[in-house]
């Protein structure tokens, strides 16, 4: 059916598209078939299909979209958050609703809402959260969201190390980033260990992250509870003039980005699963 003259994709009017708005976005998404959040050239990533509906489903050719995190390959994303800055004057649940339609399964917007024109996702975020889900079982359903460690872990030993973490440390021994180019001193604030039937949950917040550094943090707590390492040794690996890398990375499978801070009045609740295991009978 041919279109109405003026309109557009979708049938938004050029008229519609005349101010220059900006919003906030609060997305999900399962990182298993995406070369991580940053948009690539000759790679599939979350920002390219969002980039994509973006285009498509709102008939934008020039708009501004930035997140406030990078997810690495395979990372999930229970509350990433970007904003968008475009001349478009529909309403955001109308916004939503299109981009949406436009995405794959596994990307979905869960918020869309007008934000302050001068927000931005990654400059003002005060910290960010992120959830890893260490398995206790074997399981069929949920093995693209859990490590399963087939070993028995001492959960009491890799709580008691958890704090060696927090505070400002060097990282250079959890991260591949070349501290000559980038500092590795990272601030965490919070550390956290928790049981949740056969899942362990390890929650970890800080101002920003290393490249794989919080999967390096997971791997080597998780030695921990092997009693492979012990917590002087972990200790060590936090001297900012050590030269030993450390060589536990946890797979992405079982990370989750889960919140991203801008008011600093904000206290999380205890963590929860993302994806629960049954008990077993």
């Amino acid at each position: 059916m041919e279109l109405a003259k003026g309109m557009g994709i979708l049938g938004i009017s050029r008229q519609q598209r005349t101010s220059m708005a900006r919003f906030r976005l609060t997305i999900e998404y399962e990182g298993t078939r995406y070369s991580g959040w940053q948009k690539q050239k000759n790679a599939r990533t979350v920002q390219g299909e969002l980039e994509r509906s973006i285009r498509e489903g709102l008939g934008l050719g020039s708009f501004e979209f930035q997140g406030a995190g990078r997810t690495d390959a395979g990372v999930h994303a229970v509350g990433q958050v970007a904003h968008l800055e475009a001349s478009v004057t529909l309403e955001p649940a109308v916004m939503r609703l299109h981009l949406n339609d436009g995405l794959p399964p596994d990307i979905n917007v869960l918020n869309l809402e007008k934000a302050h024109p001068r927000f931005h996702a990654r400059h003002h975020a005060l910290a960010r959260t992120y959830l890893y889900q260490i398995s206790r079982r074997r399981t069929a359903l949920g093995k693209r969201f859990v490590w399963w460690v087939k070993d028995d872990l001492d959960v009491q030993a890799m709580r008691s190390a958890a704090p060696l973490f927090i505070g400002l440390k060097d990282f250079r021994s959890f991260t591949k980033d070349d501290p000559d180019e980038k500092s590795t001193k990272v601030f965490l604030s919070d550390f956290l260990v928790r049981e949740a039937g056969d899942v362990i949950l390890v929650r970890v917040t800080g101002s920003h992250f290393l490249w794989k550094s919080v999967r390096r943090m997971v791997g080597a707590l998780v030695e921990v509870g092997k009693g492979r390492l012990r917590s002087d040794a972990l200790g060590k690996l936090l001297h900012s003039d050590s030269q030993e890398l450390a060589h536990f990375t946890a797979p992405p499978s079982g990370l989750f980005l889960e919140h991203i801070q801008y008011d600093e009045r904000e206290v999380l609740p205890p963590p929860l699963p993302v994806f629960p295991l049954p008990l077993r009978t």
